[in-house]
């Protein structure tokens, strides 16, 4: 029996050195590793070269052509410069009553301090006498008719004493501020509004009216 329990405080004194020997979960040995280059893999650093990685063996490379990356926009591939461009350049985009709101929220952030939070031009700081000229009067003959795309590259690289907003605003809100510029000037005199989500509602009484003519036009002849 004595010896029965030698054997044990012997084992229990045998274990308790080999946990007291541990060193945590750092060691020195930790002994033989099945794939030590999968437990241990080479790290490689951005722009240096890695032999694994095909021809250019870049381990920086540039995104699968076509492809746009999470959260951000196409690209809207306008030239600084190209006044002929800013004309025809559009968007497909349809703003909804809640981008409205936005769009006029970011323009009085934006723009409301020049051209005035009215469009007017008016804004803090030429009514303040800061600036000499007159910033643009969205309500003036001169820019009810202003195309889309010009107002565009307005904003993306700047115009005159403006600066570029690019930083500010993204393509899309670009658009935003757009859309509640073009639906104030329709309301003032400007081109019909086609940017909103819904088709803009014929005349009913003029198509009538037309009809009517085409037909008793047919009769006559």
């Amino acid at each position: 029996m004595n010896k029965i329990k030698s054997i044990v405080v012997a084992g229990l004194g045998i274990t308790l050195g080999l946990a007291s020997c541990d060193s945590g979960n750092f060691r020195r040995t930790p002994g033989h590793i099945y794939a030590p280059d999968m437990t241990y893999s080479r790290a490689y650093d951005a722009y240096t070269s890695n032999p694994n990685l095909g021809k250019d063996s870049l381990i920086s490379h540039l995104p699968v052509s076509g492809t746009i990356a999470r959260g951000h926009a196409m690209p809207d591939h306008i030239a600084e410069g190209d006044s002929n461009a800013y004309k025809t350049f559009n968007t497909t985009e349809k703003f909804a009553d809640a981008d409205m709101k936005e769009g006029k929220r970011l323009f009085n952030i934006y723009c409301g301090i020049c051209h005035g939070t009215a469009l007017d031009g008016n804004g803090p700081l030429y009514s303040s006498g800061k600036f000499a000229a007159m910033p643009a009067n969205f309500k003036d003959a001169k820019y009810l008719h202003m195309p889309v795309g010009q107002m565009y590259a307005a904003i993306k690289y700047g115009k005159n004493m403006m600066g570029s907003y690019a930083g500010q605003l993204d393509p899309h809100q670009r658009w935003m501020v757009i859309a509640y510029i073009k639906k104030v000037q329709s309301e003032n005199g400007g081109d019909a509004f086609t940017m909103g989500t819904e088709a803009p509602k014929a005349d009913t009484a003029k198509t009538v009216a037309k009809a009517d003519k085409a037909v008793a036009e047919t009769k006559t002849k």
